[in-house]
């Protein structure tokens, strides 16, 4: 594949230089040869490829290298150069259909070796699976968020943790799909207290969920059901469409809900998830870490949840779920100033409104965000941080 890609880059380019008249850049080139502006620019980019590899990745199809070729060629660009052009195009059709298949299937053995051809693939095949994924669900969003806070608790064995998410721009796309959400985490304990909603106390009212000021107006009709750690949301109504279109916003608490240490000989790690519950066009996940828990940057995980659900990121079994993607984490520093998010609608207020309602210091927080464009329906994406040991004695 090697070799064929660094002929084809310096065949073409060769004929390039034949030409009796220089072209300097795409316009110029697609003028001398009555080609478009286009296919002339892809020509040019794979001419200036560092290497084989990534002259193919660049490469237009064998076709309109052909095009090329035979303008070149009117043009006054004759003689070796040109049968050599001709040789090497003859030689990567041969192999993307004998040896990848396809096209497709040439750039997936691309994104193996080159970092631009792989944010490439797995951008546009995320695309095309939220695409599908939307229209077979009948529903989706602009962006889903998941906001978590780690915060000390009144228990100094122990950690509290908030949730904050949002679905902005979600809508039913169809008549009759159901529009379902799941916000729940894996409890550390099984003892600790349970999860309540910030907005009104402790209030057992499921609506109070709802942090109904950051919803759209009118606000979208929603109806929550408790099952045990799970809290499903549903897009309530008929309608379907633009129609349809709105903002939820809801939030909780789980008071000491993970604890502070872990023994020393315990390999454990510390997490923070959301789950890609709706198709998206965006994913924001905050980890919002309290200084006096803060360990360290964290690690990202991305697990496919199709067979075994959702997953415990310190269960070692589940490492073969764990997808092989691009996607990283950004420091964003300290300070919930710093956590702007657009995309996000009143962003700032919100996570602002949850430190006051719970009296948290917003100025206490190292925040942690990876944002993925076209998350994977069905997939969690994870942040795992180290944990801190018990204190000695």
């Amino acid at each position: 594949m090697f070799a064929v890609g660094a002929a084809l880059l310096e065949s073409v380019g060769e004929l390039l230089r034949a030409l009796p008249a220089s072209t300097p850049g795409p316009q110029a080139l697609a003028t001398l040869l009555g080609i478009d502006k286009v296919l002339a620019s892809r020509v040019l980019k794979m001419t200036r490829a560092a290497d084989g590899l990534e002259a193919i990745h660049r490469a237009p199809g064998p076709e309109p290298l052909r095009r090329v070729v035979r303008a070149c060629e009117r043009a006054g660009a004759r003689g070796e150069a040109s049968v050599r052009a001709r040789e090497t195009v003859d030689d990567f059709e041969r192999l993307i259909r004998h040896e990848a298949g396809d096209r497709s299937a040439l750039d997936a053995v691309l994104s193996a070796w080159v970092p631009e051809a792989r944010r490439e693939f797995e951008l546009r095949r995320k695309q095309a699976a939220f695409r599908a994924m939307s229209q077979l669900k009948g529903a989706q969003t602009d962006t889903l968020y998941a906001g978590v806070f780690l915060h000390p608790s009144a228990d100094p064995e122990r950690i509290d943790i908030a949730w904050l998410n949002g679905l902005f721009g979600v809508q039913r796309l169809r008549p009759g799909a159901t529009v379902k959400l799941a916000a729940r985490w894996m409890r550390a304990d099984p003892d600790a207290p349970p999860k309540r909603a910030i907005s009104d106390g402790d209030s057992p009212a499921t609506g109070s969920l709802l942090l109904e000021y950051f919803c759209s107006t009118p606000m979208p009709p929603i109806a929550f059901d408790h099952a045990g750690d799970v809290t499903h949301c549903t897009l309530g109504g008929e309608s379907f469409g633009a129609s349809t279109t709105g903002d939820v916003v809801f939030a909780e608490l789980g008071a000491g809900d993970m604890p502070r240490y872990v023994p020393r000989d315990a390999d454990r790690k510390r997490f923070v998830y959301a789950e890609v519950s709706v198709p998206a066009k965006t994913l924001v996940l905050d980890a919002f870490i309290h200084k006096d828990v803060a360990t360290g940057p964290p690690e990202l995980r991305t697990y496919d949840t199709a067979f075994e659900g959702i997953a415990n990121a310190n269960d070692r079994s589940r490492d073969i779920d764990v997808l092989d993607l691009l996607e990283s984490v950004e420091n964003l520093g300290r300070g919930l100033a710093r956590a702007r998010a657009p995309g996000v609608p009143r962003h700032a207020r919100m996570i602002a409104d949850v430190c006051a309602r719970l009296a948290w210091d917003p100025d206490a927080f190292d925040v942690y965000r990876t944002r993925v464009d076209y998350p994977l329906y069905g997939s969690q994406v994870t942040m795992l941080f180290p944990t801190r040991e018990a204190p000695a004695g």
